[in-house]
Parts: C-alpha cells; sequence; structure tokens
C-alpha cells in the first residue's frame, strides 16, 4: 500500500494549510524537504499560508541516518529560504519540539505562534556540528548574539515563554487553532525576514569570555568552539555566511567527533532494547520500597520519587529510619531550588514517601530494592525479612556493585523475580543503570527493570554476572594498569593530567580520592584468595589504605586535602611511597609521555570490554560504551572504549595492549581481535 506523501497542502478560502505528516518526530528527510519545496509553489495565490506538524509534535530535527551518505537535493537550507523568500507569508503554528532543522524553518517563517509547553533548541552542537540551514545565521539576528551563544554553544532547550520573552515567537497560546484563526483574521504587516536584519551591538568583550568559558566546559569537544565560529560570521552579509555555515556543516558530519556523537545517540536507543526483553510485557509498577536509607538508599528513594512512584524506606531502627527521611527530603528541597520540582510537586512527592523501621510495610510494594553495606550476609538477611512479608511475584532487586546475586539470592524462592538493579551514587543524579540478570530472571521482570529506569530517566544497560559486572569490572582493569604506571615510573598527577587530557573529568586518582578508597580495597582482599597467582599485584593503594588515607573525607589518599578543601594537592609521602615500592621491586623507574599514559588505559578499557562482550557479559558494543559515558565519565564526544578504539583502528589499539600485557606477563588476557 503507497505511503500518503509526508506533506499536504489545503485551501480554506484564501488561507493554504501545509501539514507535515512524517512519523514520528517529523524529521526534515529528503520526502519532507520537497514536499516544503512543493509547497510554497502549491501555496501561490492564497493570503497566507499556516506550516503545521501531525502528530505529538512540530519538526524536531533532521534525519540522521541521512549524514553518512551525501547529500540529496533539495537541500534544507534552500528549502528553508523558499519559505522566507515565499510570494505568500508563511505562519510556523508549533507545538512539541521545535528543534535543529525545525527551528531554521520557524525562524524562516514571517510569524511564529506556540503552544505554551512547546521546546525549542538548536542541538546539533550534542552531535559534534553546527546547523546547516542558517541556525547560526538567523538566531542571533532573530535574539540577540549573547542568547544566540548560550543557545546554539550548548544545545539548550528554551521553552515558548523564554523565546517569547526574547522576541523570538509571536504568541503563546493554549488553543493553538483559535489563536491563528484570529490572527490571520487581522494579519499585521508582513515583517522584514529575518535573513535581511542586523545582528542587534552586543559587547565586544562578549565573544572572548564566550570562548574563554567553552574551552573550560567542552574539556576538547570541538563543536561548541565551531557552533561560537559560525555565530561571528552572522555580522558578514547572510548571502555570504550561510553557505560558510552550509560547507562547514557538511565537513563536520565526516570528523571523527560527529561520528562518536551520533553513534552514542543511536546507542542510547539501541541499548534500550535488548533482545533479552524482545517480546516481554513489563509489569506496571507504582509502589516501591527501598531497604537502606544512606546516601545510596535515600538517592535512589528520590530517584523513584521523582519519577512519580511511592516509596516506603526501612530502616534498621526508628533514628535512623526519621535521619533517612530528613535526607530524602533534602534532596527533594534541592529538587526545587533546581527548578526541577514545584512546591505543589514537592508536597505531593512527600505524600508519596515515608520511612519506616518495619520490613512489614514492605507488603505491598510491587518491587524491593536493597541498598545496604555491601556484605552478602548482610544483604541475604535483607532478602529473607523481605520474603517474609511480600508477596511471592513482587520482584527482589539488589544495588550490590560487585557480589555474585546468585549468592545474595539463594534461598529465595521465586527465583525468576529476582534481579540486579545497579544504581551509580549519587543515584537521583547520575544516569546509568546496570540491570543484572541471573539465569533464572524471567524476560518480564528483566523488561521491567527497563521501563523502571525509563521512569527515572536513567539509561539502562543490561548485564550478566561477573565480578564488578561492566562497569565496575573495566574499572577495576583500568585502576590495575594505572598502578603498573605508578609503579613503573608515572606519578598520581602525571595519570590524571593525562586522562584529563583525553577528556576525562578527572583521572583515576583524583576519582579515587572522591568516592573513597576503601570499597575497592574490601573488594582486593575479598578477591585475594582467588585471584591468578601469575597476575603482576601492586600494593600502593592497598598500603594508602593501611594508613588510613581513604580520599577527600579522611582529608587525604592519593592527594592531600587541607582545611576541608577538596582540591587535590601533590603529597611527597605518597609519592615517595610509591618510589619506594619501585625501589623494593627492583623496578628501574622511566618517564611515560602523556600520550603513552591515556592511551595504555584506553586500550586496557577497550579491551577488557570486548572480553565481556565475548563472554555474554554484555549484549554489545555499545553497551559497554554506555555504561563507560553514563557511569564513569569517558567523554562522550569520544563515544565511548569501543567506538574510539574502532576510531583510531582496532589494531592500534590491539598493539598498545599486547605492548601493556608484554612488560606484565600473566596479568592480561587480549581479546579477540573485533
Amino acid at each position: 500500500m503507497q505511503q500518503p506523501p509526508p506533506v499536504k497542502v489545503e485551501r480554506e478560502g484564501d488561507i493554504a494549510w501545509v501539514t507535515i505528516d512524517n512519523p514520528p518526530v517529523n524529521a526534515t528527510s529528503i520526502g519532507v524537504r520537497q514536499g516544503l519545496a512543493n509547497a510554497v509553489e502549491a501555496v501561490k495565490g492564497a493570503r497566507v499560508a499556516v506550516l503545521t506538524c501531525a502528530g505529538k509534535t512540530f519538526i524536531a530535527g533532521g534525519d540522521m541516518s541521512e549524514f553518512d551518505a551525501p547529500p540529496v537535493e533539495p537541500h534544507l537550507p534552500d528549502v528553508v529560504q523558499m519559505i522566507e523568500d515565499s510570494e505568500v507569508p508563511f505562519v510556523a503554528l508549533m507545538h512539541g519540539n521545535v528543534l535543529g532543522g525545525g527551528f531554521e524553518v520557524a525562524m524562516a517563517c514571517a510569524w511564529r505562534i506556540a503552544a505554551s509547553d512547546t521546546r525549542f533548541g538548536l542541538p546539533e552542537v550534542k552531535v559534534g556540528l553546527i546547523p546547516g540551514a542558517g541556525g547560526t545565521q538567523r538566531l542571533p539576528r532573530l535574539v540577540g548574539m549573547e542568547a544566540a551563544i548560550d543557545i546554539a554553544c550548548s544545545g539548550k532547550i528554551l521553552t515558548a515563554q523564554d523565546l517569547l520573552d526574547l522576541g523570538a515567537v509571536d504568541y503563546v497560546a493554549e488553543d493553538l487553532q483559535s489563536a491563528v484563526r484570529e490572527f490571520v483574521t487581522d494579519l499585521p504587516d508582513r515583517p522584514v525576514p529575518v535573513s535581511q536584519r542586523d545582528v542587534p551591538k552586543y559587547p565586544p568583550e562578549l565573544i572572548e569570555k564566550s570562548r574563554e568559558t567553552l574551552l573550560k566546559r567542552s574539556k576538547g569537544q570541538q563543536s561548541p568552539l565551531e557552533n561560537l565560529t559560525a555565530l561571528i560570521w552572522s555580522s558578514e552579509p547572510f548571502a555570504k555566511a550561510q553557505p560558510k555555515e552550509r560547507a562547514r556543516h557538511l565537513e563536520l558530519r565526516q570528523r571523527a567527533e560527529s561520528r562518536a556523537l551520533r553513534h552514542a545517540f543511536f546507542a542510547e536507543r539501541n541499548v534500550a532494547r535488548p533482545l533479552a526483553i524482545k517480546g516481554a510485557i513489563p509489569r506496571d509498577i507504582s509502589r516501591i520500597a527501598v531497604v537502606g536509607g544512606g546516601l545510596m538508599g535515600a538517592g535512589i528513594a528520590t530517584a523513584a520519587l521523582l519519577g512519580g512512584l511511592s516509596v516506603t524506606l526501612i530502616e534498621r531502627d526508628a533514628d535512623a529510619a526519621a535521619a533517612a527521611h530528613e535526607r530524602v527530603a533534602g534532596l527533594l528541597q534541592g529538587a526545587v531550588s533546581r527548578g526541577k520540582l514545584t512546591g505543589a510537586q514537592l508536597q505531593d512527592r512527600m505524600e508519596a514517601f515515608r520511612a519506616v523501621d518495619d520490613y512489614a510495610a514492605a507488603a505491598d510494594a510491587q518491587l524491593a530494592v536493597e541498598a545496604v553495606f555491601e556484605d552478602l550476609a548482610v544483604k541475604q538477611q535483607v532478602f529473607a525479612e523481605l520474603a517474609e512479608y511480600m508477596d511471592g511475584e513482587a520482584i527482589l532487586a539488589t544495588n550490590t556493585s560487585y557480589l555474585d546475586p546468585m549468592e545474595i539470592f539463594a534461598g529465595i524462592n521465586n527465583q525468576a523475580c529476582c534481579i540486579g538493579l545497579h544504581f551509580f551514587s549519587p543515584a537521583h543524579v547520575m544516569k546509568l543503570l546496570e540491570i543484572v540478570r541471573t539465569p533464572h530472571t524471567s524476560s518480564e521482570v528483566i523488561a521491567t527493570g527497563f521501563a523502571i529506569g525509563k521512569r527515572l530517566g536513567k539509561i539502562s544497560v543490561l548485564s550478566g554476572i561477573c565480578d564488578g559486572f561492566i562497569g565496575n569490572r573495566m574499572l577495576a582493569a583500568y585502576r590495575r594498569e594505572a598502578d603498573y604506571l605508578l609503579a613503573d615510573g608515572a606519578l598520581p598527577y602525571q595519570v590524571d593530567e593525562a586522562m584529563r587530557e583525553f577528556g576525562m573529568p578527572m583521572g583515576p586518582y583524583e576519582l579515587q580520592d572522591l568516592t573513597g578508597l576503601q570499597i575497592a580495597w574490601a573488594n582486593r582482599k575479598r578477591n585475594a584468595a582467588t585471584r591468578n597467582p601469575q597476575e603482576r599485584y601492586v600494593t600502593i593503594a592497598d598500603q594508602l589504605c593501611e594508613n588510613g588515607r581513604f580520599g577527600q573525607r579522611t582529608g587525604k589518599g592519593w592527594y592531600r586535602y587541607d582545611d576541608g578543601n577538596r582540591t587535590p594537592i601533590r603529597d611527597p609521602d605518597v609519592e615517595s611511597l610509591i618510589e619506594s615500592y619501585s625501589a623494593a621491586h627492583d623496578i628501574q623507574r622511566r618517564e611515560f609521555r602523556t600520550e603513552e599514559i591515556s592511551s595504555r588505559l584506553i586500550a586496557v578499557l577497550s579491551n577488557e570490554g570486548a572480553l565481556i562482550v565475548e563472554e555474554g557479559i554484555a549484549e554489545s558494543a555499545e553497551a559497554v560504551d554506555m555504561v563507560q559515558i553514563h557511569g564513569y565519565g569517558f567523554p562522550r564526544w569520544r563515544g565511548g572504549p569501543m567506538n574510539y578504539s574502532n576510531e583510531i583502528g582496532p589494531a592500534v589499539s590491539r598493539q598498545t595492549m599486547e605492548t601493556v600485557a608484554a612488560e606484565n606477563p600473566g596479568s592480561w588476557r587480549i581479546a579477540r581481535e573485533r
């Protein structure tokens, strides 16, 4: 059956209605572009043309599936110019999302009317691009340079009211049909086309200040600076600057940064649909219990409340329950101060929350998540208590970071309802959720885990069982190679500087100090009995822990932290300890170049990720990349360690890994060729 055209034109007296219907988001695909070009011709003779979209949204961007192929005519900038130059003026009637090419089309219309909940933006920067259809040239002419920099260089999303305040929208209405009909009945004089306007004057220091801010914030990503450069071109005549924007847009499509960011964009969607849940129908969950009200438990409870769930938090006694209640209330109040909740919503969420010291309160919960101390016996006791009161079909979830869920759930009757939900701290902020299935977990329960993750705004990734699952297993390998570098000649600050230069928000030793050294130490001690005796084991971190150096909370770890200051200070005692370790083990210390440090550490990460995929712990390399980006700060603009390895060439990454392995015999297993 032939599909209807994605753009149709209908006449109603002297009004032409141009409707785009290209599900799911009315993207500016070739069919839409051609349809709009035809519409400009078809509306001739009308007094006004109203551009609207079917479905839940206005044009919400371009079709990124076309970005790896040569551009096909009609090109979007030409279509946008046709709309602006049309002898019949266009009114953009907008709802949902007006993003990227959709915003560029809207700016070419003579007038813009938006529903009150419409969202606007130029998110091209988030996929390593600049707009390519006049976005960086029309936007500063429409809203001024300062606002344009804020929007285009960050991918910031604005509300209809924001744009009304900036003068970029003519009307905001609750009832779009009534508003547009009233508007076109008494049509005002046609305004000067946006492309023909001058950019309003702005302070001369704005550009350099913005450049400095972007350099600090982008951590190596180039597209924010590319957008700034393109915005500066708006000082030139539009006819000269817009072709420059288009040419640069097409060049950037072929750059590694854009490929990586597009990889991340599609990977986020793909990992949400693992094969393990194909055909499964998730349960409708509205009531959950959380056991443990510390930082992790309170964060999980807060995330669930923000996701609209009712939460019962269970603590060991009344005092602990009261403290947990205050902790969650404080986190929700923080959401109010950040504009994430209104006062009325806060009251509603607090009414949906209770903290108690009685497991019987979990009786009506459909899902329970334990978030207690990382101790097998403690966790087993929690689930024994929950199983006594909860329905036998209720889902039981462990938040363990390292322990084997099979051991945790030993003794539970309905193993099909047992699952791992590994949140990352702080749980109400961090985007990653590792969903850990056991051999017995049903597809329905796994699907429910993904549904819960989506409701909580998480990027959920399926993992099988191994020590540390996907993320912490890779972290252990990363830290192990970092320790080898220390023993062989590097110092903590050099390793951290190398990884920050690569694009990480912080290096491995700064990160350990931030999160605390004690958990990883406990895990190393737990694994000591089963560790391969051939594996090289560096004890420097253990010595720090034995000396009470657990990181920022104790004022000293790999670095020193004076007077509660969180800025790391190089500590001669630590550096002396490292050098003494090398001497005691007859290691001739050598210098490592910055690039050598980062290449070794990334090679280890990608190798461990490849092993995880080989073993079936992760379904795909995409899953590994999403864990690293959303849980461990791997720079999104590099696409994750697996994507980065492919970008530089798997042979290059493998050669580096082989060098690392040869220097540490018996310590590494190299993945098969990818």
